[in-house]
């Protein structure tokens, strides 16, 4: 496509009379063609039909306004913008050259001027490889640049009522002022044209129409403004920045619930380390408030699934980075001495959960010990680790201690802590504000509380035993401890091996 404007496909919004969706395709098999919605960058199976004398027609009245194409099971297609607001959209078009160059509208306003628009990009193309391929004159190449601009401003504006020109309007990028200066001529503020872009980066796109989120130009927009060039990758930066967007939005809009899905999803998958504090905040913020009420604003997803999604929300914001989780109070191996995690006075504390029957547990805890008695014993970290020793791993979780010299607190759910909190949990936990507890729930359900599912699991803590950093291997944990206490270079005994993947 464009050089100057990127295009994007999708469909979206009821159409309030019947509508006509009709194509002539000469030189093609009486066979099933498919219409294709698009929602962002994705892309859905909508309606299915057969050519019935080089004629296929389907009914408007089902689909959501927006970008859809006709799609061949020979992989051809066609893009066309749906909108309700015309009662028929007749296109012809040759299968041997499909192409907006040689479709050719009978009616639909809207294809009409899209198509028309996309072969002006295309004449603007060919020109900018002519020039290029005769000696690459700048001078030439700035005239055209400035020429299709325009072109692509002046559409917007002509056609800013119909769906095609919001569509446009959408990639034109935010001219920024010149930025105000001191009466000495220097700039007030260093960064604003950053700042001027950023605050109006999408003052070109109408939040009050539903349909623009089925053009994937919506959702590359997004990708840009939470990528790394646009957003500080820090979670409370990105929440302050994603919380302001969402709330610009009718709650009951597809606008609100494309973005915020969006950002859930965004960084749910995100392997880098805290940004999973994103998208469960904003589950807690948005998705979990009104759980169970029947007036509840996620009414795309099931009672089922929403319950599910919110447990699982719920649990972990108290495991996201900056946050203090749970105290632990438990006992060693003597089942005398019991140490409470928050009492740990340590500038950095690694809290560690691991298994001694568990395949990578006995290749990183060994490891584990020597950092800390070679290294980070002597700079004022301590381990709070937490071992499984239920049953018989009680015997094989002390060996193993033993065996790896592990001198930091070692402490577990012992197998006669588990046996008498089997009996009676409540002789352990208090029962009322009279009685004092020995430990909480927090911490004879550690596996549930801290989200034990595999070990080892790691979380760092502050001296205020907040969260900064989690799911680090050994080697990771060096790498970043040696940077926050001032000695980046130092020699490590766990150097972190080339591509190692850090976990979120």
């Amino acid at each position: 496509m464009s050089k100057w404007f990127m295009i994007l496909w999708v469909g979206l919004a009821s159409p309030i009379f019947a509508q006509q969706i009709k194509f002539k395709i000469t030189n093609a098999e009486d066979e099933e063609v498919y219409l294709i919605r698009h929602f962002g960058n994705k892309k859905y199976m909508a309606d299915t039909a057969k050519i019935v004398k080089d004629y296929v027609v389907f009914d408007g009245k089902k689909h959501k306004d927006g970008m859809m194409s006709l799609y061949f099971a020979g992989k051809k297609t066609l893009d066309f913008i749906k909108s309700s607001g015309e009662k028929e959209i007749e296109i012809h078009v040759d299968y041997l050259t499909m192409s907006p160059e040689t479709a050719v509208v009978k009616k639909s306003e809207e294809n009409k001027l899209f198509y028309a628009y996309l072969q002006e990009l295309v004449r603007g193309n060919k020109e900018r490889s002519q020039i290029q391929a005769n000696g690459n004159d700048e001078a030439k190449l700035k005239q055209l640049n400035e020429r299709m601009k325009a072109y692509i401003v002046k559409f917007a504006q002509d056609h800013n009522k119909l769906l095609v020109g919001k569509f446009v309007k959408m990639g034109i990028e935010i001219d920024v002022p010149e930025a105000p200066r001191n009466a000495d001529g220097s700039m007030v503020d260093s960064n604003f044209v950053f700042h001027y872009y950023r605050e109006h980066f999408f003052d070109n796109i109408d939040f009050k129409d539903d349909r623009l989120v089925n053009f994937s130009i919506f959702e590359q927009r997004l990708d840009l403004y939470f990528g790394d060039q646009m957003m500080i990758p820090i979670p409370d930066t990105i929440l302050y920045y994603g919380i302001e967007l969402i709330e610009r939005f009718d709650k009951k809009s597809d606008m609100f619930q494309f973005v915020l899905t969006y950002l859930v999803q965004k960084y749910d998958k995100s392997k880098i380390m805290g940004h999973d504090k994103v998208w469960i905040m904003l589950a807690v913020k948005y998705f979990c408030p009104n759980l169970g009420k029947p007036n509840n604003l996620i009414y795309w997803l099931t009672p089922d699934k929403l319950e599910t999604f919110c447990e699982k929300a719920n649990k972990l914001q108290h495991l996201v980075v900056g946050v203090r989780p749970h105290n632990l109070i438990l006992p060693d191996s003597t089942n005398q001495k019991w140490y409470s995690m928050y009492d740990v006075k340590a500038d950095y504390t690694i809290l560690y959960f691991w298994d001694p029957e568990c395949g990578h547990c006995k290749k990183e805890t060994p490891k584990m010990a020597r950092l800390y008695n070679e290294k980070l014993k002597a700079r004022g970290v301590e381990v709070y680790a937490v071992g499984k020793a239920t049953g018989d791993d009680f015997e094989k979780w002390k060996e193993f201690i033993k065996k790896h010299n592990m001198t930091f607190i070692n402490v577990a759910i012992t197998k006669w802590l588990y046996e008498e909190a089997v009996k009676d949990p409540y002789q352990f936990v208090s029962k009322n504000a009279n009685e004092k507890a020995i430990t909480n729930v927090q911490s004879l359900q550690y596996q549930e509380y801290f989200d034990v599912i595999a070990n080892p699991k790691v979380f760092i803590l502050d001296k205020d035993k907040k969260i900064i950093g989690k799911n680090l291997s050994v080697a990771q944990i060096e790498e970043f401890l040696d940077r926050l206490q001032g000695v980046p270079n130092a020699e490590k005994l766990f150097p972190v091996e080339k591509d190692e993947p850090q976990d979120h």
